[in-house]
């Protein structure tokens, strides 16, 4: 069975509670537990780690290195600015599909632009949590 490390980043855990007109009104725990159903009918394992912290994302990262198959990461605002997360994802040499519950090219302009996608196999993005079910299916789809 492949495992896929599920990668949440900052506020990923406000889901439900912040920007409803954004994100939607489904929880955090709620989402995860759909990741989790989508998973298992994939024939997928998959391990889901949350946090605030770049360090903490970057150390999660990091312990994928031979342990995973492939990531699925939702960096959240540090997708814009974030070097320090692209070098960590380039440096574990597996696929990666970045995630963004709401399409950020049609909001901010500072949130156009990713710096962590360009190590990435591909984008998700304005698919809501659904998105996340996308992800999971292409990161298969790239393991086969």
């Amino acid at each position: 069975m492949k495992k896929i490390c599920l990668i949440h980043g900052p506020n990923i855990n406000f889901t439900g509670i912040r920007e409803k007109g954004v994100y939607g009104t489904l929880t955090y725990d709620q989402i995860n537990e759909k990741i989790r159903e989508k998973a298992d009918e994939l024939g997928l394992e998959v391990e889901i780690f949350q946090s605030n912290h770049e360090g903490a994302i970057i150390d999660k990262i990091q312990e994928c290195y031979g342990k995973a198959d492939g990531i699925v990461i939702n960096p959240g605002a540090y997708t814009h600015y974030s070097y320090a997360i692209r070098d960590a994802l380039a440096s574990v040499d597996m696929p990666v599909i970045e995630i963004h519950m709401s399409n950020i090219h049609k909001r901010e302009q500072f949130r156009h632009t990713s710096v962590t996608v360009p190590v990435c196999v591909g984008q998700l993005c304005g698919f809501g949590w659904h998105g996340y079910l996308l992800a999971l299916e292409a990161i298969k789809m790239q393991l086969e």
